[in-house]
C-alpha cells in the first residue's frame, strides 16, 4: 500500500486504465494513511470513507468491463472545504456553515466527477479562506508534514498537506491572494493559480470575488497539467468565466524551455528575502539558463504598491459578503477572521477605488512587459515555514514584521493582475523545509508555465523528496 501512495497522480491514473492497479487499492491505501497520520496533521475536515470505497468499487467494475471514465479514473482526490459537493457537509472551515449540505455540486466538482476522480474528503483550511496560516479554531490547526511544529501556510493548507503527506494523489485549492501557491511552496508541492476566469467559481464560497480562483495542487507539474485540463473551461453559471477555448497543456509539456525568455524584476524579486530563499531561487534561474532559457531584467515601475492594494481589496470584498452574518452571529467567527472582517468595514470607498485603479495600472505594466519576456520567475514567498502560532516573521534577523503582509510580497502580483501563476519546488532551507519559486505568465498561457515547470522538474529532484511522517 505504501508503494502505491508513492505513485504520482499521472502514474496511478495510467495504471488504472491499464488495469494493473485497482481504484479500490488506491482508495484503500489513501484511507489507511489518513487514519494513520491525519490525527496529527489535521489536513481533513471530512473524510468520505464509505462513499469513496463505493465509488472506487463502481469504478473498478466499469474499468473491468472496458469503460474508460476519464483521465482521473479511480484516483483519490481531495477538495478544499469551501467547494460545494452535493449532499455533503461543506463548512468553508467555519462554524457559520458547519451544517451546510449543498444541493448541487460546484462546477469544478462536477468536472472532476466527469473525469473519473474519486473524492476522498474535504480538506481543512483557514476559516473562510481569509488568512495565511490554516490555524483553524473550529477544526484544528493544520500542521506542516515536514515539521509538525511549523505552519503549512494557507488558506489551502489542508489541501497542500494532504498531497505532500501522500494522503491523496491530488487536491483542489482556491487562491485569492496566494492561497494555493503559498501552502504549495512551504509543503514542497506544485500549485497552479489559473488565469482569472479560466476555472469556474460557481459553487465556491467566495472570499474576494474579483480575485478568487480555483486550481490544482499536486506533487508534479505533469499531474498539475492533467488535473487542470479536467477542470478548466467556460461555465455559463459563473458570471466571471472566460469564454475562451482551453488548451491541451499535456500536448507540448515535454518541449522544454530552450529560448524561453524569463523576466526578472531585480529591484523587487530579490529584495527582502531570507537567505536560503534568495539562494534557492537564484540557483533555479541558473538551472533554467542551463536548459537554454534567457534571463531578461524588467522594470515594473509601480510594483511596490501591490501589497497595500491587495490587502485593501481583500479586506473590503470579504467584509461585504459577510456583513449580515457578522452582525447577526459575530461569536461564530474565529478571533482573527472576525477582526479582519471588522477592519474591512472601516475602509472608505475611495480606498477601494484607488486600489482598483492601481490594479489596472499594474496589469497594464505587466502586459507591456510580456512583449519582451514569456514568463516571470520570483520566489513564492520570502521565507520558509514559520513555527505554529506565530503572527510575525523575521525576514531580516531581529526585525519581526506582520506575517500577513509579508506573506503576500510576491503572490499578490498575479492576484491583482489576474495572471496565471505556478509554484514549483526549487530547494530546501538548512532545516530541511521546502522552498518554492513562482512562475507568472501571460493571460491564459498556463501551458507555457507548465512546460517551463516540467522542464525544471526533469532537471532537478526537489519534487521527489517526501516528508517523513511519524
Amino acid at each position: 500500500m505504501s508503494e502505491l501512495l508513492e505513485l504520482t497522480l499521472s502514474q496511478a491514473a495510467r495504471l488504472v486504465r491499464e488495469r494493473k492497479v485497482s481504484p479500490v487499492e488506491l482508495v484503500g491505501a489513501s484511507l489507511a494513511r489518513i487514519r494513520q497520520h491525519d490525527g496529527v496533521l489535521k489536513s481533513f475536515i471530512t473524510v468520505f470513507e464509505e462513499q469513496a470505497m463505493q465509488v472506487a468499487r463502481a469504478a473498478e467494475l466499469l474499468s473491468g468491463a472496458g469503460h474508460e471514465l476519464g483521465p482521473l479514473q479511480g484516483v483519490p482526490i481531495a477538495l478544499k472545504d469551501n467547494i460545494a459537493v452535493r449532499g455533503t457537509r461543506t463548512t468553508a472551515g467555519s462554524k457559520v456553515l458547519a451544517d451546510w449540505l449543498p444541493e448541487v455540486d460546484a462546477t469544478v466538482a462536477t468536472r472532476l466527477r466527469q473525469a473519473g476522480a474519486v473524492f476522498i474528503g474535504k480538506t481543512n483550511m483557514h476559516e473562510f479562506a481569509w488568512g495565511g496560516t490554516s490555524a483553524n479554531p473550529h477544526y484544528g490547526a493544520v500542521c506542516n508534514p515536514w515539521d509538525t511544529d511549523r505552519f503549512p501556510a494557507g488558506s489551502s493548507g489542508g489541501s497542500a498537506v494532504a498531497v505532500a503527506a501522500r494522503l491523496c494523489f491530488g487536491a483542489i485549492g482556491t487562491d485569492t491572494g496566494g492561497s494555493i501557491r503559498l501552502p504549495s511552496a512551504v509543503n514542497g508541492i506544485v500549485g497552479l493559480r489559473p488565469t482569472y476566469g479560466r476555472v469556474s467559481n460557481h459553487g465556491v464560497v467566495p472570499l474576494a470575488w474579483s480575485m478568487d480562483t480555483v486550481g490544482p495542487m499536486t506533487r508534479t507539474v505533469e499531474d498539475c497539467a492533467l488535473m487542470f485540463g479536467a477542470i478548466a473551461g467556460f461555465d455559463a453559471k459563473d458570471a466571471g468565466s472566460a469564454q475562451r477555448a482551453t488548451d491541451d497543456c499535456l500536448k507540448d509539456l515535454a518541449d522544454g524551455c530552450r529560448q524561453l525568455r524569463i523576466g526578472v524584476v531585480p529591484g523587487y524579486f530579490f529584495e527582502h528575502l531570507q537567505t536560503p530563499v534568495h539562494d534557492a531561487v537564484k540557483e533555479a534561474l541558473a538551472t533554467f539558463v542551463d536548459l537554454g532559457a534567457q534571463l531578461v531584467d524588467v522594470d515594473i515601475r509601480n510594483i511596490h504598491g501591490n501589497i497595500s492594494a491587495q490587502l485593501t481589496i481583500e479586506s473590503a470584498e470579504p467584509s461585504t459578503y459577510h456583513q449580515r452574518t457578522l452582525r447577526d452571529r459575530p461569536q461564530y467567527y474565529g478571533d482573527d477572521v472576525r477582526t479582519l472582517l471588522e477592519t474591512g468595514e472601516l475602509l472608505l470607498a475611495t480606498h477601494y477605488l484607488q486600489a482598483q485603479r492601481y490594479r489596472a495600472l499594474l496589469r497594464a505594466e505587466f502586459l507591456d512587459a510580456f512583449r519582451s519576456v514569456d514568463v516571470f520567475v520570483c520566489p513564492s514567498l520570502p521565507f520558509a515555514a514559520t513555527p505554529l502560532g506565530e503572527t510575525t516573521v523575521e525576514i531580516v534577523p531581529g526585525q519581526p514584521e506582520d506575517m500577513l503582509s509579508a506573506i503576500m510580497q510576491f503572490t499578490g502580483v498575479a492576484s491583482l493582475t489576474g495572471l496565471p501563476s505556478l509554484n514549483v519546488p526549487c530547494g530546501f532551507d538548512p532545516d530541511g523545509l521546502p522552498i518554492g519559486m513562482q512562475l507568472i505568465g501571460r493571460p491564459f498561457a498556463e501551458a507555457t508555465l507548465l512546460r517551463a515547470g516540467h522542464a525544471f522538474q526533469l532537471a532537478t529532484a526537489f519534487h521527489r523528496r517526501a516528508p517523513v511522517l511519524r
